[in-house]
């Protein structure tokens, strides 16, 4: 008898308006657990010191905004691995001679093989101009040179757009960004959670971008497949 009335009450446990209330409640609740799940495991998985790029490549895109990332990206192709070097997201008022500054070995190679953009404001932007270039030289695989936190944002944003180019990623580590115990820096806590928040949208464009390419792709697959007459 027990059993029955449980079974008869849980049906209506969000029945009503103060069950739709409970229900949306629930979900918001849901919700805000998973963004912070989701943000200490971002937090957490940002590069603590610099690596070597996995292999050498066609070339090495910098996106600017960040401390010496101009100055690793240069030693990068100075060392020889690459052959070229985009700065992407240059304001438009800077020289060459300024960001020549910027970089503390190879300012030579500024007259032969390093290419500036200044259209680029932005991430999107940054990508969407990259991609113009990496599709000019034909390059197969790029370096991209940003801070590391930056980084996951800025992978996604250049995979979406360039689905074949291999992205082999050269963190900066910004050292006035307090990664171990985060939360016990204000500074450090309110950009890693900027950039938790701006790199969600991004994941969200690339997730769909690749949803639509396995769509097109299935159906011109399919229609591949089918017996000709």
């Amino acid at each position: 008898m027990t059993e029955e009335l449980e079974q008869e009450e849980r049906p209506r446990r969000f029945s009503g308006f103060a069950g739709g209330v409970r229900l949306i409640f629930d979900c918001l609740l849901l919700a805000v657990a998973l963004l912070i799940v989701g943000f200490v495991i971002f937090a957490d998985s940002i590069e603590r010191e610099a690596r070597e790029p996995a292999a050498d490549a066609d070339g090495i895109a910098v996106l600017t905004g960040g401390v010496s990332r101009i100055d690793q990206a240069i030693k990068l192709l100075a060392h020889g691995k690459a052959k070229r070097v985009l700065i992407t997201g240059v304001y438009r008022g800077t020289t060459e001679q300024e960001l020549k500054k910027l970089a503390s070995v190879g300012g030579q190679y500024f007259a032969c093989c390093v290419d500036i953009d200044k259209d680029a404001h932005n991430t999107i932007g940054n990508a969407a101009e990259t991609s113009e270039w990496v599709a000019l030289h034909g390059y197969d695989s790029i370096i991209v040179v940003t801070s590391n936190y930056h980084m996951p944002r800025a992978l996604a944003e250049l995979g979406r757009v360039m689905p074949t180019v291999e992205l082999l990623p050269y963190a900066v580590v910004d050292n006035n960004l307090h990664l171990d115990r985060w939360w016990n820096y204000p500074g450090s806590t309110k950009l890693l959670l900027s950039e938790y928040l701006k790199y969600l949208p991004a994941l969200g464009r690339l997730g769909a971008t690749k949803l639509v390419r396995a769509v097109f792709s299935g159906e011109m697959i399919a229609a591949e497949d089918l017996p000709q007459p």
